[in-house]
């Protein structure tokens, strides 16, 4: 079992950038499938990021791409969501999940089996 923390949000403002870090305790997290949601008040849980296993393909939700990149650091197991250019829609509470079984990134929150306790992030305009 993984346990999963994840830290770096805060406030920032519209334009600038944040980078969410995700770190494991307990397993490799290069041995899952790893996805990055948020939710926002009164909406669904959302998918904004995905990496296969050994961090190597990527995926994006159309809201985000071209603006956040994830990334897998072996050395100090995490997974890294940066976010550039942030928007006010972005303000969220935020997410890291581990899929175990899944093959690539799913974007639907039931696959994903492990998840942190979130991390707010809030963009300002």
């Amino acid at each position: 079992q993984v346990q999963l923390v994840e830290s770096g949000g805060g406030l920032v403002q519209a334009g600038d950038s944040l980078r969410l870090s995700c770190a494991a305790s307990g397993r490799t997290l290069s041995r899952y499938v790893m996805g990055w949601f948020r939710q926002a008040p009164g909406k669904e849980r959302e998918f904004v990021a995905g990496i296969k296993r050994i961090f190597s393909s990527t995926y994006y939700a159309d809201s985000v791409e071209g603006r956040f990149t994830i990334s897998g650091d072996n050395a100090k197991n995490t997974v890294n969501l940066q976010m550039n250019s942030p928007k006010p829609e972005d303000t969220a509470v935020y997410y890291c999940a581990a899929d175990e079984n899944g093959y690539t990134p799913s974007s639907d929150y039931v696959d994903y089996a492990y998840w942190g306790q979130g991390t707010q992030v809030t963009v300002s305009s």
